[in-house]
């Protein structure tokens, strides 16, 4: 798929006309060896009094907006076309060694905050489990491991979506045996970091054909928000785990942001000024079309 044209619409409707706070978005997908983007559009209602883009500060696109009006409707409407280059092969020379990784100084200064484990796990439930898992086999290669556990995951839980915010805890999602995307990538996160790799949580947008048999069931038109797991190997850079799915590489995955929590990887949070009970909902609708960049990307 060389040209990939997301269409992501967020919607919040209130009982009354409402005051908004700054809202913070990050739906702008990032410029990488990967993937590119060509053209991008976002349209916002009521027009923002303000509206202002940074990159925080690990590289991911931020737009900051500020209102002024009144509305019972707000809405967010992002529409960019991404040139995409599925990633063929990782460069791995050593495949077949055993999987211990060995990161160079610079890179261990780099890569620190992607190798603390950052979840609640008091007696490395977590841990315990990925090790029994990988190494009743024997030694194995660094890429093979990651693999399997990523397999793992996709074979061994029950995908579920989950509307409630936040990421579920990997030892919450290791008792109960199900979970979304995001608590799948945290709980392969949260383990490969506790077997010494440096780990990063990926977030944007899966991107398939209708009759892909990997296109999650629920999951609106040709894309979906999405979110899997970027595990740093030497000499090959960050590769992408999806183990919703249990698949590796960038292939079907639109990237917007990258961070070491999840926190920091929220599409669109803001604020409103009323009672509690004048939220009425949101809807967010995802399209993806498979085709050239266009002029005019919103009519």
């Amino acid at each position: 798929m060389p040209f990939v044209t997301i269409r992501h619409l967020t919607t919040y409707r209130y009982r009354r006309a409402v005051a908004f706070g700054e809202h913070r978005m990050m739906l702008h997908p990032r410029n990488s060896h990967d993937q590119r983007v060509i053209q991008a559009n976002l349209k916002i209602s009521p027009e923002p009094r303000s509206l202002r883009f940074v990159q925080d500060a690990f590289g991911n696109h931020v737009g900051i907006a500020r209102f002024s009006r009144r509305s019972n409707e707000l809405s967010f409407e992002s529409v960019v076309c991404v040139e995409h280059w599925p990633r063929v092969g990782f460069g791995l020379e050593d495949a077949g060694r055993p999987f211990r990784v060995k990161y160079s100084i610079d890179e261990l200064r780099d890569l620190a905050p992607y190798l603390e484990r950052h979840q609640l796990d008091p007696i490395d439930a977590v841990g315990r489990w990925a090790r029994e898992l990988l190494f009743p086999s024997g030694a194995t290669g660094a890429f093979e491991l990651l693999t399997r556990l990523s397999r793992g995951i996709h074979h061994g839980f029950i995908y579920k979506r989950r509307e409630a915010k936040g990421v579920q805890p990997p030892i919450e999602t290791l008792r109960l045996g199900h979970g979304s995307c995001r608590d799948f990538a945290m709980l392969m996160i949260d383990a490969t970091r506790s077997i010494g790799f440096a780990a990063r949580f990926a977030s944007g947008y899966l991107a398939v054909p209708l009759d892909d048999p990997r296109e999650l069931s629920g999951s609106s038109g040709r894309g979906s928000t999405h979110a899997w797991a970027q595990v740093y190997l030497p000499d090959a850079g960050w590769i992408d785990f999806d183990p919703t799915s249990g698949s590796v590489g960038n292939v079907d995955l639109v990237t917007v942001a990258v961070v070491p929590d999840p926190r920091h990887a929220i599409p669109l949070h803001g604020t409103y000024v009323g009672f509690a009970s004048d939220h009425l909902g949101m809807e967010i609708q995802v399209s993806v079309m498979f085709d050239s960049p266009k002029d005019d990307l919103v009519s």
